[in-house]
């Protein structure tokens, strides 16, 4: 018999808040966290904007000063987020709960990005490869994160990095969410982390053309807009533990949401461009609407992936028609990301725990800056002010370059 899963425990990095309340309070203000990027200099860069994290001290975070020194920032932003969620669910292994009964499934879209960067220019400098750290290869792999996390907190069991670029934490979280229903574990630390607004990153991706080039940084972030350009790049992690119901109830853990359904699908398509009729995004959010039991007496909110590039916004519209028919046109919708930008890796996880927060609350968090909206994105994307409105049913959708497709879906418990 599958088991039930619940969410014990959120922890977040951002723009727009370095923990949950500070987050979800600012997106329900409507709070744009894009600026000009000071943390390094951009005077010859394309895009000069991004979602950068302040006034962040890993020391507040459970991390000392070798550990700061030694990870790269992908691993130590996760493990600010694995160090607010842990203690927010109050798990500790061997306490509480059997150590190989505790998962870490923890992935990253790039992984190491600063590192390389670095790394990669002493080489340039010097060809003989003798100043190269020691630290290069352990700092860089994209698995580091997930391994350091299970380190801190003595999880034994599964140690798992998925890397699906802009879907990775929503395909960590719908796996986990498999793990734990089968059985193969009582809780699992799930998310993602990325640290990818560098100069080699926003120079990779400005060139491919899927960055804005709006410099305006409060009015960058553009999706659904008829005048959107392309996404705002941003850093962070999202974390969420997952637990299986009976264990949960039976240690008197707080309950934030039930998952109920995880759909994951892949566009088989196109490098960097989405299936332009949709199909594939469709069946995705399908399936996890089929697992969640969702029916029309269903109250919904869909955190959308909503980059504001040409290209997904125009098609994510045409997936929710095609998987919901009319009833598209009744649920609630808002892409979060004109506020927080696209946190790659992360991006996932947090947007969950914002759909998680809006089912428990009551409270549709907006779409900033939706002042001209696509005639071909005509749905409700909550347009520029938060509402108040009761949902049964929330769903958080991720499409990542190659085709990646995720959706998961959560219920009030």
């Amino acid at each position: 018999m599958d088991k039930r899963v619940v969410v014990t425990g959120l922890g977040v990095l951002s723009c727009i808040g370095n923990d949950v309340e500070t987050f979800w309070k600012n997106l329900t203000d409507g709070v744009c966290g894009i600026d000009y990027i000071t943390d390094f200099p951009v005077e010859k860069l394309a895009v000069k904007i991004g979602g950068m994290i302040h006034d962040f001290n890993p020391e507040d975070y459970g991390m000392d000063r070798p550990f700061i020194r030694k990870w790269d920032l992908f691993t130590i932003y996760g493990m600010a987020s694995a160090w607010q969620a842990m203690n927010d669910s109050g798990l500790v292994s061997g306490e509480n709960i059997d150590p190989f009964r505790l998962a870490t499934y923890v992935g990253s879209g790039i992984g190491g990005f600063n590192t390389i960067e670095r790394e990669v220019l002493k080489m340039a400098d010097d060809p003989s490869g003798q100043w190269v750290s020691p630290m290069f290869v352990p700092a860089m792999i994209s698995d580091m994160a997930a391994g350091q996390i299970a380190i801190k907190f003595g999880a034994k069991g599964s140690c798992i990095d998925i890397v699906t670029a802009c879907a990775t934490s929503t395909h960590s979280i719908g796996e986990a969410y498999r793990a734990i229903r089968h059985g193969y574990a009582d809780a699992i630390i799930a998310g993602g982390a990325d640290n990818c607004t560098i100069p080699i990153g926003i120079s990779g991706f400005a060139n491919a053309k899927a960055l804005t080039r709006e410099n305006d940084p409060k009015h960058a972030s553009l999706p659904f807009n008829l005048n959107r350009g392309g996404f705002v790049m941003a850093n962070g992690s999202g974390i969420l533990i997952l637990e299986e119901y009976e264990h949960a109830k039976a240690r008197g853990a707080k309950i934030y949401a039930e998952i109920v359904g995880y759909g994951s699908t892949c566009d088989a398509y196109h490098a960097t461009a989405p299936r332009p009729d949709a199909t594939t995004q469709a069946e995705c959010i399908g399936i996890a609407l089929k697992e969640a039991g969702f029916t029309e007496s269903d109250s919904v909110y869909i955190n959308a992936h909503g980059t504001g590039t040409r290209l997904n916004d125009t098609t994510e519209t045409q997936a929710y028609k095609l998987a919901l028919g009319d009833f598209a046109y009744k649920c609630h919708i808002s892409s979060t990301k004109s506020m927080h930008g696209h946190m790659f890796g992360a991006a996932g996880a947090v947007e969950s725990i914002a759909t998680i927060f809006a089912l428990r609350e009551g409270i549709i968090p907006p779409t900033i800056n939706l002042d001209t909206p696509d005639p071909e994105c005509d749905l409700d994307y909550t347009p520029n002010n938060a509402i108040k409105a009761e949902v049964s049913l929330g769903l958080c959708t991720s499409f990542g370059f190659g085709g990646h497709n995720a959706c998961l879906a959560f219920r009030k418990i």
